[in-house]
């Protein structure tokens, strides 16, 4: 150890000024909620964003092909866009609006018409179903419901729901269309699970009295990241004449939200650390007025400008380093504990989920830490330079 290193460790440690003690414990503490507040924050805000992509994801394709009046002779299309490189599976799909009849209320539904040999190698629909039901199992009489709607209305596997239709033909029983509940899923998606059914797409196609048409095509690929360049690939091989959106797009709003709170959130949190940092500049102004006269013989003896600078640089170097150690420690430490016990937990209908996600990253904690560090220097930047202009002669005049 060097004499610099062993000086600031005597600094730090002394017990003779107790009131240099204690403010050295609040700035390490000060230091230590600023990060751990930081990392808890940015670690939920990281883990809604991981949470919903996982279940928009999962629930939908990667990619949809569409066209607004509808994809006519879509086998051979389907078929062009497995081809394409990235591409794992394709679906063709229905979507529509419908209305839930329930006593004398009728409620708006979304429907999905779905082909049941291909829709579970493109969503995740598989394993939302419970009682080991499968997609591949679904008939034209039957429909696949959300568990929020079953809880809703209190269906259950076999019973029977009937929806409404206006676009199938003239009003009165053409309308009309009864299906047997073949499964519930629950997807984790409130909107989803409450306001989502599925049949097949020959059934759809009667609902909605299209033909051998189909809204979409869904893609799902190898990589989820790549489908903006899928997308490009998509337009050179099959023209201009359809909608190709990505699942980032047709989320955008979602992921905007949630990237902007997570930005204001680290920069609002932010200023917690910059606070705490006053008390470093507090503690080192103070330390440096106790010990002009120590200054004032170091310099007599020869230590330079540079010497006396870094001895107070790295005590305050070493007051954000404890509180960032401990930040992080405890930060981590709460992390952890929220994501084994998820013991908080969040009305489904507000949130889309119902607990509380955190997910830590490297990136976000080393950040953090290093934003913590380079504010901590910072703080000493004026202290450190004060000490070091001390002149022998003005320090040692008194004593």
């Amino acid at each position: 150890m060097n004499f610099e290193w062993w000086l600031t460790l005597r600094y730090l440690t002394a017990k003779k000024d107790k009131f240099l003690a204690v403010i050295n414990f609040v700035a390490v503490a000060g230091i230590a909620i600023g990060v751990m507040a930081l990392i808890i924050v940015i670690g939920v805000m990281t883990g809604f964003d991981h949470d919903l992509r996982e279940k928009i994801v999962g629930a939908n394709a990667h990619i949809f092909v569409e066209r607004e009046t509808g994809i006519k002779h879509y086998q051979q299309l389907n078929e062009r866009l497995r081809s394409l490189s990235g591409v794992i599976a394709t679906t063709p799909y229905i979507h529509g609006n419908v209305f839930l009849e329930e006593g004398t209320r009728a409620t708006s539904l979304i429907l999905r018409g779905v082909d049941p040999s291909t829709e579970g190698a493109v969503t995740r629909i598989n394993s939302y179903l419970a009682d080991k039901v499968k997609v591949a199992d679904l008939k034209n009489d039957g429909v696949l419901i959300g568990s929020q709607m079953a809880s809703f209305y209190g269906y259950h596997v076999g019973d029977l729901l009937t929806i409404i239709a206006p676009a199938s033909g003239v009003a009165g029983s053409s309308w009309r269309f009864q299906f047997k509940v073949a499964g519930i899923f629950t997807s984790g998606m409130y909107d989803y699970d409450m306001n989502l059914i599925l049949v097949t797409l020959p059934k759809a196609q009667q609902i909605f009295n299209i033909g051998p048409t189909v809204t979409g095509i869904g893609l799902k690929l190898k990589d989820p990241d790549q489908a903006p360049a899928v997308k490009k690939e998509i337009y050179e091989n099959i023209g201009f004449s359809y909608l190709v959106r990505t699942w980032m797009e047709s989320n955008a709003n979602f992921f905007a939200a949630l990237a902007l709170e997570k930005f204001a959130m680290f920069v609002i949190l932010t200023l917690i650390v910059l606070v705490a940092s006053f008390n470093i500049i507090s503690t080192l102004i103070v330390t440096v007025t106790s010990k002009v006269k120590d200054i004032g013989i170091l310099k007599s003896i020869g230590a330079s400008r540079a010497c006396i600078r870094r001895i107070f640089t790295w005590q305050g170097l070493a007051v954000g380093a404890m509180g960032t150690f401990w930040g992080f420690t405890g930060g981590v430490s709460v992390i952890l504990l929220l994501k084994k016990y998820q013991f908080i937990k969040l009305p489904q209908d507000i949130y889309y989920i119902d607990h509380l996600p955190v997910v830590i990253q490297a990136s976000d904690v080393g950040l953090i830490v290093g934003s913590a560090m380079l504010i901590t220097y910072v703080a000493t930047v004026y202290p450190a330079l004060k000490a070091a202009n001390l002149e022998p002669v003005e320090a040692l005049r008194y004593e």
